[in-house]
């Protein structure tokens, strides 16, 4: 029991409590103001008195150790933590505004869905590259700013991969809110970033149609459903839902984490590009699978020892590999250097995700006007350039997209690109010097300044003249 109980008006450790917000099942949230700063704060307390389950603890001291090790804006600001010798406790910033709660009142108009999806999936690329797996993913612990970024709540059952996971070695039976739960976790694996998107797969669901799309089951028989059934697919529930959405909801879902996307970077630029999305038989689904499939995957369940391949893929070994090729010159050396590039990368990164990007440089004046038809002919005649400079990576197909940006100045649009689209790497040619690049500053060196992530860039060993100015 803690040597002091919280009560309005309290002073501890320069917080002075003021009135209680929420009390759960595992413990309290309360309103607090800094002495020092006269920030106004919420500070969250557990429940522990007599009888009560240890895993309660234990969340809360996972918590203790991974909220003062995040940063940025999708996380809740750490300002301080309390002892369990007095009353222990975790100061935080206080988050105006209310959780994004499930939707018990219906279902989401499809373009609120996708931008909130953009969102949570790009804070959530933001959360794993700080080594955190949250394994609590839905709306009730997802909160907006007021700028619109998204931010999550609630570390207790969450997994920090450089630190000990003190929750499996207390317990090996499932964590998680059932309804959101990956079938690894039901299988008591913590290790796996992809059981985030699951959970991601399930909120967009929910929104989407109004449904959870396996229910709410309270017992072991009902979660271990989940290794084996499918969900009534979207566009089953809501005719409107485009296939792309549902390929991208239905791929979330899937069973093997291998057959999800392998990082949120990654659904996050399928959610920005739908029309560069690879569609498969998932996009038409109106109906479950067959009794057959269903079956085949239940008695794998229950005569496997590993029934899941789970393994945890590091953010760095599935990039978003920005190819930015200038083919104003058309497909020569450097250009076809790039392509050899981007072959490499795919064969040593089969799970990249490579955009293929070009300017198509316009006129100061004329991108005040996008009716022209020059303007559209010249941007699919692009397209059509860079399509035929990557046809001999044809094979690659399911993992490429193309992009033609329009803009006066190339280095800024290839960075707003970039930083738009969460790229992890880019990879572009240099063409040499002449007086103008000298006084003006390159493409390439703009972008090696200024761009959000690392920079390769391709140079050839010797230039001809005529490239050169």
């Amino acid at each position: 029991m803690p040597a002091i109980r919280p009560a309005e008006g309290m002073e501890l450790d320069g917080f002075i409590f003021e009135s209680r917000l929420h009390q759960g099942g595992m413990g309290s949230l309360w309103r607090a103001r800094d002495t020092r700063t006269d920030e106004t704060l919420v500070i969250k307390i557990p429940f522990l008195g007599d009888g009560e389950d240890a895993s309660t603890i234990v969340g809360f001291e996972v918590e203790q150790m991974i909220m003062p090790r995040l940063s940025g804006p999708h996380v809740p600001r750490f300002v301080g933590i309390g002892g369990f010798d007095r009353l222990p406790y975790i100061a935080m910033e206080m988050i105006h505004g209310a959780p994004l709660a499930d939707k018990r009142q219906g279902a989401w108009a499809i373009d609120d869905c996708v931008a909130t999806g953009i969102k949570v999936a790009k804070a959530l690329q933001d959360l794993h590259r700080q080594h955190v797996i949250h394994l609590d993913l839905k709306p009730s612990n997802l909160m907006r700013r007021a700028n619109g970024d998204i931010v999550f709540i609630d570390f207790g059952l969450s997994r920090h991969l450089q630190l000990p996971d003190l929750l499996a070695e207390e317990s090996d039976v499932p964590m998680g809110s059932a309804p959101y739960m990956a079938p690894e976790q039901v299988l008591g694996r913590r290790t796996d970033a992809r059981s985030d998107i699951f959970a991601i797969g399930v909120i967009l669901y929910e929104w989407l149609t109004g449904e959870l799309p396996f229910g709410n089951p309270q017992g072991q028989g009902g979660l271990r459903q989940r290794l084996w059934s499918d969900p009534t697919p979207p566009r089953a529930l809501r005719p409107d839902c485009p296939p792309w959405l549902q390929e991208i909801i239905l791929r979330c879902l899937s069973v093997d984490p291998a057959q999800r996307y392998p990082t949120a970077a990654q659904l996050c630029f399928a959610l920005q590009h739908p029309d560069q999305i690879k569609l498969t038989n998932l996009a038409d689904k109106t109906t479950r699978d067959r009794i057959g499939a269903r079956l085949a995957r239940f008695f794998k369940s229950r005569t496997a020892d590993r029934p899941l391949k789970v393994e945890k893929p590091p953010v760095d070994t599935a990039p978003i590999v920005m190819i930015a090729v200038d083919l104003a010159h058309g497909i020569d050396e450097l250009a076809s250097t790039l392509r050899m590039q981007a072959g490499l990368i795919l064969t040593t990164h089969p799970d990249a995700r490579i955009a293929f990007v070009t300017v198509l440089k316009t006129a100061l004046l004329s991108v005040e006007d996008d009716s022209q038809p020059e303007g559209h002919n010249a941007y699919v005649q692009r397209l059509i350039e860079l399509k035929d400079w990557a046809r001999p990576l044809v094979n690659h197909e399911e993992v490429v997209s193309y992009h033609v940006l329009e803009a006066v100045d190339a280095a800024a649009a290839l960075i707003e690109y970039a930083r738009h689209n969460n790229v992890d790497h880019i990879v572009l040619g240099a063409r040499g010097s002449s007086t103008v690049r000298r006084y003006l500053g390159s493409v390439s060196s703009q972008v090696v300044a200024q761009a959000p992530c690392t920079v390769t860039v391709v140079r050839l060993k010797k230039m001809s003249a005529d490239e050169a100015a």
